[in-house]
């Protein structure tokens, strides 16, 4: 197949949605168009009020005024940052309030029909001012107003801007400097020898792996066997390995297929994750511990364990886990979340694209398979990313390789547990590390659904509320997500003895939603649950069997309850202060 070449990858970030869901581009345009309307509304409201008023008056009658009053004010700001908008209303009650801009650069103004307004300051070169007026109405319908200024400055930075050039090394401004503290082949044990950055080394899986994405810092006691979440001077650095450059694993690069079995063995182990312990020295000056008892490396092939509702589903069955329990390996890991018990959740990505399928299996599998598959971006038949498949195995139990090919052996079990055809079913998860124990093997949390998930940010955790975490599904046309957990959150969990069996309790039971936006700025988290809505057995083109079959296919359940389809969101992040979620959306080819 012309894709069984090694350079050949996919990262599958491609539209595989073939809903007719509505879109964020439609309702944005559609929200804002709304506000155009309602702009133009109400100044015309404004005008048939007081023209009414007006027609009442007779002679030489003195109108009459208004007994409520309304005062502004705004804070000067900076380019770039927010400024605010704040009124004061006294004594007759005010309805019908609103913002509006009056002079300088223009700006968009959130919460227009507030007291309290705010708007994202324009870049300017000089000190711009720019105006305001708010009004409001009393309960006669006499209008009353504020007018405000507020003066926006040039943004600055703080430091000297580095010249454009064509170094090939990292610049910084003058008064910084730069340190390399982990790359890719350091070895993370006193056994593995230097890294020689010539294609020669070996034991990639006792190295740091390439690419590095998403990372979390976790704080350690002095002792450096305990958690000490305060401490910035010492702690244990989780660091993602996304992907690997090929062509530099190897002295001549990588070869042809069939692929040598060693090639791809450093080529699968130099994705996963890295947990290094790592310090700060007297000079500042930070560096890891390369014989740290709690460093190491989690890739493609290391143990895990399936928990949450799909765990042991049939869809989970392979010939290393019959009983669909467990798994191995974490793959193309990009960004990421964490836990206020103080673990890492590592985030599995586009790892679709890894998969071989062979041109048999597209007639070897049920209607519904098929559609879960080409959901997936496996619809059709690919030698999957890099040619891995292609290696001879080491000896007759070595599955290392042919865990990536997904093509139904007709002479297997037809329940998946004689091959690997459910493989891909067990990637796409937020997979959660305890960083401060090497010997606790990394969960799948089922219950957050499986995606191209890119982060899996927490919100805010409060006494006896159930805790959230936010994830978006960095593929075109793809949802944002929540999951909301069963359990209210218990502080004394903080600090929790047994981490893993944390995670247990509250990542292992809940609700997971996907989000639907309105063109009135309003929305809805739809749950993504067997039996409710349209996530049921007569859902086409998807007949769900159970809710661990809802999970495993999370992208068809949004699909059946209308969820808005987004432009490659990714990560999320949540404002400490306010609990406000924020999305990063990619902007991908459409």
């Amino acid at each position: 197949m012309a894709d069984l070449d090694p350079t050949f990858y996919t990262d599958g970030e491609i539209d595989v949605n073939p809903t007719d869901n509505p879109t964020l581009e439609s309702i944005v345009e559609g929200r804002y168009s709304r506000r155009a309307v309602i702009t133009r509304s109400a100044g015309l409201a404004s005008v048939v009020s007081m023209a009414g008023f007006l027609g009442g008056c007779g002679g030489d009658d003195a109108a009459p005024t208004s007994t409520a009053t309304i005062t502004s004010a705004g804070v000067q700001t900076s380019s770039g940052a927010i400024g605010q908008l704040t009124a004061t209303a006294g004594g007759d009650p005010l309805t019908g309030v609103q913002w509006t801009q009056t002079s300088g650069p223009s700006v968009s103004l959130e919460n227009a029909t507030t007291l309290n307004a705010r708007f994202l300051a324009p870049s300017v070169a000089a000190n711009t001012p720019i105006g305001f007026r708010v009004t409001g109405a009393d309960p006669r319908g006499l209008i009353v107003s504020s007018d405000v200024t507020v003066m926006v400055e040039p943004g600055k930075i703080g430091f000297s801007a580095v010249p454009k050039n064509l170094d090939d090394i990292v610049t910084v401004p003058a008064g910084y400097q730069v340190t390399i503290l982990y790359r890719f082949g350091d070895p993370i044990n006193a056994a593995t020898p230097a890294f020689a950055n010539d294609g020669t080394d070996t034991n990639i899986g006792s190295r740091s792996g390439d690419q590095h994405d998403g990372m979390y810092y976790f704080g350690l006691a002095a002792t450096g066997t305990t958690p000490d979440r305060t401490n910035s001077t010492r702690g244990v650095l989780c660091v993602n390995h996304e992907n690997i450059v090929q062509r530099y694993l190897h002295p001549n690069g990588p070869s042809p297929s069939p692929r040598p079995a060693g090639e791809v063995i450093k080529e699968i182990e130099a994705h996963g994750v890295s947990v290094i312990e790592v310090a700060r020295g007297t000079t500042g000056v930070w560096a890891y511990n390369q014989s740290s008892p709690l460093n190491r490396r989690v890739t493609p092939l290391t143990p895990t364990q399936i928990s949450g509702p799909a765990r042991g589903n049939a869809l989970l069955r392979t010939a290393f886990s019959p009983d669909g329990t467990a798994g191995r390996g974490t793959l193309n890991n990009c960004a990421l979340g964490f836990t206020p018990w103080g673990t890492y959740i590592t985030c599995e990505e586009n790892w679709s694209g890894y998969h071989r399928r062979d041109a048999s299996d597209l007639t070897a599998r049920s209607a519904k398979a098929q559609a879960g598959l080409m959901r997936y971006g496996r619809g059709g038949a690919s030698g999957g990313n890099y040619a891995w498949t292609t290696a001879t195995p080491v000896d007759a139990g070595d599955t290392r390789f042919a865990k990536f090919n997904i093509t139904t052996n007709p002479t297997a079990p037809a329940d998946g547990t004689g091959d690997f055809r459910h493989e891909i079913n067990q990637f796409g998860y937020a997979v959660e590390i305890d960083p401060y124990d090497p010997t606790a093997v990394p969960r799948k949390r089922t219950a957050l659904g499986r995606m191209a998930m890119e982060g899996c940010w927490p919100g805010l955790f409060v006494s006896g509320v159930k805790p959230a975490w936010y994830m978006g599904d960095d593929s075109g046309g793809e949802y944002l997500y929540k999951f909301v957990s069963d359990t209210a959150w218990a502080p004394a969990d903080a600090n929790a003895p047994n981490r893993i069996a944390t995670g247990d309790k509250y990542l292992d039971a809940g609700t997971l939603y996907a989000a639907r936006f309105n063109a009135d700025g309003s929305g809805q988290w739809l749950p993504l649950v067997f039996g409710q809505g349209n996530v049921t057995a007569a859902y086409a083109p998807y007949a769900f069997a159970d809710q661990g079959d809802v999970l495993i296919h999370a992208r068809h359940a949004a699909d059946a309850q209308g969820a808005t389809r987004m432009d490659r969101p990714e990560w999320t992040a949540v404002n400490p202060g306010t609990g406000e979620v924020y999305l990063t959306l990619t902007n991908g080819p459409n």
